[in-house]
Protein backbone atom coordinates (compact mmCIF):
# COMPACT_ATOMS: atom_id res chain seq x y z
CA UNK A 1 0.00 0.00 0.00
CA UNK A 2 1.37 3.41 -1.00
CA UNK A 3 0.48 6.16 1.43
CA UNK A 4 1.20 9.86 0.89
CA UNK A 5 1.90 11.79 4.10
CA UNK A 6 1.49 15.56 4.14
CA UNK A 7 2.51 18.10 6.80
CA UNK A 8 0.36 21.19 7.43
CA UNK A 9 -2.41 21.50 4.82
CA UNK A 10 -3.60 25.08 5.59
CA UNK A 11 -6.58 24.51 3.30
CA UNK A 12 -4.48 23.95 0.17
CA UNK A 13 -6.21 20.74 -0.95
CA UNK A 14 -6.08 21.59 -4.67
CA UNK A 15 -2.31 22.05 -4.59
CA UNK A 16 -1.66 18.88 -2.57
CA UNK A 17 -3.83 16.71 -4.79
CA UNK A 18 -2.19 18.18 -7.91
CA UNK A 19 1.25 17.41 -6.45
CA UNK A 20 0.19 13.82 -5.81
CA UNK A 21 -1.02 13.40 -9.39
CA UNK A 22 2.25 14.72 -10.78
CA UNK A 23 4.18 12.41 -8.45
CA UNK A 24 2.18 9.41 -9.64
CA UNK A 25 2.90 10.29 -13.27
CA UNK A 26 6.59 10.93 -12.69
CA UNK A 27 7.23 7.73 -10.71
CA UNK A 28 4.66 5.44 -12.33
CA UNK A 29 2.92 4.62 -9.05
CA UNK A 30 -0.62 4.64 -7.66
CA UNK A 31 -1.17 6.30 -4.29
CA UNK A 32 -3.84 4.61 -2.18
CA UNK A 33 -4.28 7.08 0.68
CA UNK A 34 -3.39 10.60 1.84
CA UNK A 35 -2.67 11.32 5.51
CA UNK A 36 -2.55 14.96 6.67
CA UNK A 37 -0.85 15.82 9.97
CA UNK A 38 -2.91 18.84 10.97
CA UNK A 39 -3.73 22.50 10.36
CA UNK A 40 -6.06 21.08 7.74
CA UNK A 41 -8.49 24.03 7.97
CA UNK A 42 -11.79 22.40 7.03
CA UNK A 43 -13.46 25.77 6.44
CA UNK A 44 -16.93 25.42 4.91
CA UNK A 45 -17.94 29.08 4.72
CA UNK A 46 -17.18 32.58 5.98
CA UNK A 47 -18.68 31.84 9.40
CA UNK A 48 -16.30 28.92 9.92
CA UNK A 49 -13.43 31.22 9.05
CA UNK A 50 -14.18 33.26 12.18
CA UNK A 51 -13.40 30.18 14.31
CA UNK A 52 -9.89 29.72 12.88
CA UNK A 53 -7.32 30.98 15.38
CA UNK A 54 -5.10 32.96 12.98
CA UNK A 55 -4.56 36.70 12.41
CA UNK A 56 -7.20 38.29 10.20
CA UNK A 57 -4.80 38.75 7.27
CA UNK A 58 -4.34 34.97 7.03
CA UNK A 59 -8.05 34.16 7.01
CA UNK A 60 -8.76 32.97 3.49
CA UNK A 61 -11.28 30.42 2.23
CA UNK A 62 -8.74 28.34 0.29
CA UNK A 63 -10.18 25.20 -1.31
CA UNK A 64 -11.78 22.86 1.25
CA UNK A 65 -15.23 24.35 0.66
CA UNK A 66 -15.22 22.99 -2.91
CA UNK A 67 -14.94 19.43 -1.59
CA UNK A 68 -17.51 20.04 1.14
CA UNK A 69 -20.03 21.46 -1.33
CA UNK A 70 -19.54 18.72 -3.93
CA UNK A 71 -18.09 21.07 -6.55
CA UNK A 72 -14.94 18.92 -6.37
CA UNK A 73 -14.37 15.35 -5.15
CA UNK A 74 -11.23 14.26 -3.35
CA UNK A 75 -9.34 12.05 -5.85
CA UNK A 76 -7.73 10.05 -3.04
CA UNK A 77 -9.15 8.75 0.24
CA UNK A 78 -7.96 11.37 2.71
CA UNK A 79 -7.57 11.07 6.48
CA UNK A 80 -6.67 14.19 8.44
CA UNK A 81 -6.14 15.27 12.02
CA UNK A 82 -6.54 18.70 13.57
CA UNK A 83 -3.87 21.19 14.55
CA UNK A 84 -3.70 24.54 16.28
CA UNK A 85 -5.19 26.48 13.34
CA UNK A 86 -8.56 24.87 12.65
CA UNK A 87 -12.25 25.65 12.22
CA UNK A 88 -12.80 24.27 15.71
CA UNK A 89 -16.58 24.68 15.59
CA UNK A 90 -16.87 22.17 12.72
CA UNK A 91 -14.35 19.68 14.07
CA UNK A 92 -16.11 19.63 17.46
CA UNK A 93 -19.22 18.33 15.68
CA UNK A 94 -17.08 15.36 14.63
CA UNK A 95 -15.32 14.82 17.97
CA UNK A 96 -15.41 11.03 17.54
CA UNK A 97 -14.39 11.23 13.88
CA UNK A 98 -16.38 11.32 10.67
CA UNK A 99 -16.55 12.54 7.10
CA UNK A 100 -15.73 16.26 6.89
CA UNK A 101 -16.48 16.01 3.15
CA UNK A 102 -17.01 13.08 0.77
CA UNK A 103 -13.86 10.91 0.77
CA UNK A 104 -12.21 13.18 3.40
CA UNK A 105 -12.26 11.68 6.90
CA UNK A 106 -11.47 13.50 10.16
CA UNK A 107 -9.94 11.13 12.71
CA UNK A 108 -11.56 12.94 15.63
CA UNK A 109 -9.79 14.44 18.64
CA UNK A 110 -8.21 11.04 19.25
CA UNK A 111 -8.93 7.84 17.47
CA UNK A 112 -8.05 4.69 15.59
CA UNK A 113 -9.42 3.56 12.23
CA UNK A 114 -8.51 0.85 9.77
CA UNK A 115 -7.68 1.35 6.10
CA UNK A 116 -7.61 -2.12 4.67
CA UNK A 117 -5.69 -4.03 7.34
CA UNK A 118 -3.58 -0.98 8.32
CA UNK A 119 -4.40 0.52 11.75
CA UNK A 120 -3.98 4.29 11.95
CA UNK A 121 -4.17 6.13 15.27
CA UNK A 122 -3.72 9.72 16.33
CA UNK A 123 -3.66 12.23 19.14
CA UNK A 124 -3.98 15.99 18.85
CA UNK A 125 -3.95 19.01 21.10
CA UNK A 126 -7.30 20.74 20.55
CA UNK A 127 -7.14 24.39 19.47
CA UNK A 128 -8.08 26.80 22.23
CA UNK A 129 -8.10 30.40 23.34
CA UNK A 130 -8.07 31.99 26.79
CA UNK A 131 -11.80 31.30 27.27
CA UNK A 132 -11.57 27.58 26.53
CA UNK A 133 -8.21 26.54 27.95
CA UNK A 134 -9.58 24.79 31.06
CA UNK A 135 -12.05 22.63 29.14
CA UNK A 136 -9.48 21.81 26.48
CA UNK A 137 -7.03 20.56 29.10
CA UNK A 138 -9.67 18.16 30.38
CA UNK A 139 -10.40 16.97 26.83
CA UNK A 140 -6.70 16.41 26.17
CA UNK A 141 -6.21 14.38 29.35
CA UNK A 142 -9.21 12.22 28.49
CA UNK A 143 -8.05 11.59 24.92
CA UNK A 144 -4.57 10.52 26.06
CA UNK A 145 -6.13 8.20 28.64
CA UNK A 146 -8.21 6.49 25.95
CA UNK A 147 -5.17 5.97 23.71
CA UNK A 148 -3.21 4.53 26.63
CA UNK A 149 -5.73 1.67 26.64
CA UNK A 150 -4.88 0.61 23.07
CA UNK A 151 -3.18 -2.80 23.30
CA UNK A 152 -3.22 -4.14 19.75
CA UNK A 153 -0.35 -2.95 17.51
CA UNK A 154 -0.81 0.21 15.47
CA UNK A 155 0.87 0.58 12.08
CA UNK A 156 0.85 4.38 11.86
CA UNK A 157 0.37 7.13 14.42
CA UNK A 158 -0.25 10.82 13.68
CA UNK A 159 0.16 13.87 15.89
CA UNK A 160 0.29 17.54 15.00
CA UNK A 161 2.90 18.37 17.66
CA UNK A 162 6.21 16.53 17.76
CA UNK A 163 6.71 14.21 20.73
CA UNK A 164 8.83 15.84 23.44
CA UNK A 165 12.49 14.85 23.12
CA UNK A 166 12.19 13.48 19.58
CA UNK A 167 15.09 15.67 18.41
CA UNK A 168 17.48 13.48 20.43
CA UNK A 169 16.90 10.67 17.92
CA UNK A 170 17.67 12.64 14.76
CA UNK A 171 20.11 15.21 13.42
CA UNK A 172 19.20 18.03 15.78
CA UNK A 173 22.37 19.97 14.85
CA UNK A 174 21.15 20.26 11.26
CA UNK A 175 17.70 21.23 12.53
CA UNK A 176 18.92 24.21 14.52
CA UNK A 177 21.18 25.31 11.66
CA UNK A 178 18.06 25.90 9.58
CA UNK A 179 15.76 26.84 12.49
CA UNK A 180 17.94 28.84 14.92
CA UNK A 181 14.96 29.78 17.09
CA UNK A 182 14.57 26.08 18.06
CA UNK A 183 18.02 25.95 19.68
CA UNK A 184 17.03 26.90 23.22
CA UNK A 185 14.06 24.50 23.28
CA UNK A 186 16.15 21.67 21.84
CA UNK A 187 18.93 22.23 24.39
CA UNK A 188 16.44 22.52 27.27
CA UNK A 189 14.45 19.52 26.04
CA UNK A 190 11.23 21.53 25.92
CA UNK A 191 10.51 21.22 22.19
CA UNK A 192 7.44 19.09 21.63
CA UNK A 193 4.50 17.58 23.45
CA UNK A 194 4.86 15.54 26.65
CA UNK A 195 1.58 13.63 26.12
CA UNK A 196 2.71 12.68 22.61
CA UNK A 197 6.02 11.42 24.03
CA UNK A 198 4.15 9.30 26.58
CA UNK A 199 2.04 7.80 23.80
CA UNK A 200 5.11 7.12 21.66
CA UNK A 201 6.71 5.24 24.55
CA UNK A 202 3.50 3.27 25.22
CA UNK A 203 2.29 2.47 21.69
CA UNK A 204 5.64 2.07 19.85
CA UNK A 205 4.18 2.23 16.33
CA UNK A 206 6.41 1.44 13.33
CA UNK A 207 5.64 4.89 11.84
CA UNK A 208 4.89 8.23 13.52
CA UNK A 209 4.20 11.37 11.47
CA UNK A 210 3.90 14.97 12.67
CA UNK A 211 3.87 18.54 11.33
CA UNK A 212 3.41 21.87 13.18
CA UNK A 213 6.98 23.25 13.10
CA UNK A 214 7.09 23.73 9.31
CA UNK A 215 10.22 21.74 8.56
CA UNK A 216 11.26 18.22 7.63
CA UNK A 217 12.84 16.17 10.40
CA UNK A 218 13.42 12.39 10.35
CA UNK A 219 14.37 10.30 13.38
CA UNK A 220 14.54 6.64 14.39
CA UNK A 221 13.58 5.60 17.91
CA UNK A 222 14.80 2.29 19.30
CA UNK A 223 12.50 1.16 22.11
CA UNK A 224 14.86 -0.66 24.48
CA UNK A 225 17.78 -2.89 23.56
CA UNK A 226 15.72 -5.54 21.79
CA UNK A 227 12.45 -3.66 21.31
CA UNK A 228 10.77 -2.40 18.16
CA UNK A 229 11.75 0.76 16.30
CA UNK A 230 9.66 3.75 15.30
CA UNK A 231 10.43 5.73 12.16
CA UNK A 232 9.48 9.34 12.87
CA UNK A 233 9.02 11.97 10.18
CA UNK A 234 7.88 15.58 10.49
CA UNK A 235 6.94 17.43 7.31
CA UNK A 236 6.60 21.06 6.23
CA UNK A 237 3.56 23.05 5.12
CA UNK A 238 2.31 23.12 1.54
CA UNK A 239 4.46 25.72 -0.23
CA UNK A 240 6.59 25.58 -3.41
CA UNK A 241 10.04 24.16 -2.79
CA UNK A 242 9.20 22.85 0.69
CA UNK A 243 9.31 19.24 1.93
CA UNK A 244 5.60 18.86 2.62
CA UNK A 245 4.84 15.47 1.02
CA UNK A 246 6.37 12.00 1.25
CA UNK A 247 5.15 8.64 -0.05
CA UNK A 248 5.78 5.48 1.97
CA UNK A 249 5.16 1.87 0.97
CA UNK A 250 3.68 -0.34 3.70
CA UNK A 251 3.08 -4.09 3.33
CA UNK A 252 -0.66 -4.78 3.37
CA UNK A 253 -3.36 -7.11 2.21
CA UNK A 254 -4.51 -6.64 -1.41
CA UNK A 255 -7.12 -3.93 -2.05
CA UNK A 256 -9.63 -2.54 -2.57
CA UNK A 257 -9.22 -0.50 0.60
CA UNK A 258 -11.78 1.45 2.61
CA UNK A 259 -11.85 3.39 5.87
CA UNK A 260 -13.48 1.32 8.62
CA UNK A 261 -14.21 1.59 12.30
CA UNK A 262 -11.73 -0.14 14.61
CA UNK A 263 -13.25 -2.67 16.99
CA UNK A 264 -10.82 -2.11 19.86
CA UNK A 265 -11.18 1.67 19.67
CA UNK A 266 -14.98 1.52 19.74
CA UNK A 267 -14.79 -0.70 22.82
CA UNK A 268 -12.47 1.80 24.56
CA UNK A 269 -14.79 4.66 23.62
CA UNK A 270 -17.77 2.82 25.04
CA UNK A 271 -15.95 1.86 28.24
CA UNK A 272 -14.72 5.38 29.02
CA UNK A 273 -17.70 7.43 27.88
CA UNK A 274 -19.10 7.80 31.40
CA UNK A 275 -16.12 9.95 32.41
CA UNK A 276 -16.17 12.17 29.33
CA UNK A 277 -14.62 15.50 30.48
CA UNK A 278 -17.64 17.72 29.90
CA UNK A 279 -19.52 15.71 32.51
CA UNK A 280 -17.34 17.50 35.07
CA UNK A 281 -15.59 14.38 36.34
CA UNK A 282 -11.81 14.74 36.67
CA UNK A 283 -9.91 11.52 37.15
CA UNK A 284 -6.94 9.26 36.60
CA UNK A 285 -7.05 5.50 36.19
CA UNK A 286 -5.74 3.30 39.00
CA UNK A 287 -5.45 0.29 36.71
CA UNK A 288 -5.73 -0.61 33.05
CA UNK A 289 -9.40 -1.29 32.40
CA UNK A 290 -10.68 -4.62 31.13
CA UNK A 291 -12.59 -3.93 27.90
CA UNK A 292 -13.24 -7.53 26.84
CA UNK A 293 -16.98 -7.41 27.54
CA UNK A 294 -17.25 -4.13 25.63
CA UNK A 295 -15.18 -5.59 22.84
CA UNK A 296 -17.50 -8.56 22.42
CA UNK A 297 -20.48 -6.20 22.53
CA UNK A 298 -18.93 -4.03 19.78
CA UNK A 299 -18.01 -7.08 17.72
CA UNK A 300 -21.62 -8.26 17.74
CA UNK A 301 -22.79 -4.79 16.69
CA UNK A 302 -20.30 -4.55 13.82
CA UNK A 303 -21.10 -8.07 12.64
CA UNK A 304 -24.70 -6.94 12.26
CA UNK A 305 -24.21 -3.41 10.98
CA UNK A 306 -20.77 -3.50 9.32
CA UNK A 307 -17.68 -1.36 9.99
CA UNK A 308 -18.24 1.37 7.41
CA UNK A 309 -18.50 4.88 8.94
CA UNK A 310 -21.84 6.65 8.68
CA UNK A 311 -22.47 8.71 5.56
CA UNK A 312 -21.40 12.34 5.16
CA UNK A 313 -24.04 14.99 5.91
CA UNK A 314 -23.76 18.75 5.35
CA UNK A 315 -24.54 20.72 8.50
CA UNK A 316 -23.85 24.25 7.23
CA UNK A 317 -24.22 25.95 3.84
CA UNK A 318 -21.02 25.93 1.78
CA UNK A 319 -19.23 29.08 0.69
CA UNK A 320 -20.75 30.71 -2.39
CA UNK A 321 -18.12 32.86 -4.15
CA UNK A 322 -20.81 34.63 -6.18
CA UNK A 323 -22.76 35.58 -3.05
CA UNK A 324 -20.32 36.04 -0.14
CA UNK A 325 -21.54 36.81 3.38
CA UNK A 326 -20.77 40.44 4.16
CA UNK A 327 -20.91 40.19 7.97
CA UNK A 328 -19.88 36.67 9.00
CA UNK A 329 -20.24 35.55 12.60
CA UNK A 330 -18.85 32.65 14.59
CA UNK A 331 -21.02 29.58 14.07
CA UNK A 332 -22.42 27.75 17.08
CA UNK A 333 -21.80 24.01 16.92
CA UNK A 334 -24.71 21.83 15.92
CA UNK A 335 -25.35 18.14 16.41
CA UNK A 336 -23.85 16.36 13.42
CA UNK A 337 -26.02 13.41 12.27
CA UNK A 338 -22.86 11.32 11.83
CA UNK A 339 -21.97 11.79 15.50
CA UNK A 340 -25.53 11.11 16.62
CA UNK A 341 -25.61 7.89 14.58
CA UNK A 342 -22.21 6.85 15.94
CA UNK A 343 -23.36 7.29 19.54
CA UNK A 344 -26.62 5.49 18.81
CA UNK A 345 -24.59 2.58 17.42
CA UNK A 346 -22.66 2.38 20.70
CA UNK A 347 -25.81 3.13 22.75
CA UNK A 348 -24.13 6.13 24.39
CA UNK A 349 -25.52 9.55 25.37
CA UNK A 350 -24.65 12.71 23.47
CA UNK A 351 -22.37 14.81 25.71
CA UNK A 352 -20.89 17.34 23.29
CA UNK A 353 -23.36 20.19 23.68
CA UNK A 354 -21.64 23.40 24.78
CA UNK A 355 -22.50 26.94 25.72
CA UNK A 356 -19.98 28.67 23.48
CA UNK A 357 -19.22 28.79 19.80
CA UNK A 358 -15.76 27.27 20.04
CA UNK A 359 -17.25 23.95 21.09
CA UNK A 360 -15.53 23.65 24.47
CA UNK A 361 -16.81 23.94 28.01
CA UNK A 362 -20.24 24.35 29.52
CA UNK A 363 -21.45 20.85 28.71
CA UNK A 364 -24.94 19.66 29.53
CA UNK A 365 -25.53 17.10 32.24
CA UNK A 366 -25.25 13.51 31.05
CA UNK A 367 -28.48 11.98 29.81
CA UNK A 368 -29.98 8.78 31.14
CA UNK A 369 -29.29 6.84 27.93
CA UNK A 370 -27.61 3.45 28.30
CA UNK A 371 -23.85 3.44 28.62
CA UNK A 372 -21.04 1.70 30.42
CA UNK A 373 -20.41 3.38 33.79
CA UNK A 374 -17.05 2.95 35.51
CA UNK A 375 -17.01 1.74 39.08
CA UNK A 376 -15.68 4.06 41.79
CA UNK A 377 -12.66 1.82 42.35
CA UNK A 378 -11.61 2.33 38.72
CA UNK A 379 -11.07 6.09 38.99
CA UNK A 380 -9.04 8.40 41.18
CA UNK A 381 -9.63 12.12 41.65
CA UNK A 382 -6.36 14.10 41.86
CA UNK A 383 -5.87 16.84 44.42
CA UNK A 384 -4.54 19.43 41.99
CA UNK A 385 -5.08 20.23 38.37
CA UNK A 386 -2.07 20.36 36.05
CA UNK A 387 -1.26 23.92 35.11
CA UNK A 388 0.33 22.94 31.82
CA UNK A 389 -1.36 24.78 28.99
CA UNK A 390 1.32 24.48 26.31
Amino acid sequence: MKIAVEGCMHGELDQVYDTMRRLEEAEGIKIDLLLCCGDFQAVRNENDLQSVNVPQKYRTMNSFWKYYSGEAVAPYPTIFIGGNHEASNYLWELYYGGWAAPNIYFLGFAGVVKFGNIRIGHYERPPYNHRTIRSVYHVRHYDVLKLMHVKEPLDIFLSHDWPLGITEYGNWQKLIQSKKFFEEEVNNRTLGSKPAAELLNKLKPPYWFSAHLHCKFPAIIQHGMDGPTTKFLALDKCLPGRDFLQVIDIPSNPGPYAIQYDEEWLAITRKLNSVFPLTGKWFTMRNQLDIQDDRQWVRNKLNTRGSKPFDFVQTAPPFNPSDPISNPSTTVCCRNPQTESFLQLLELPYLLDSSNSEGFGGGNEPSSQPGNTLADEDIELPDDEDEDAE
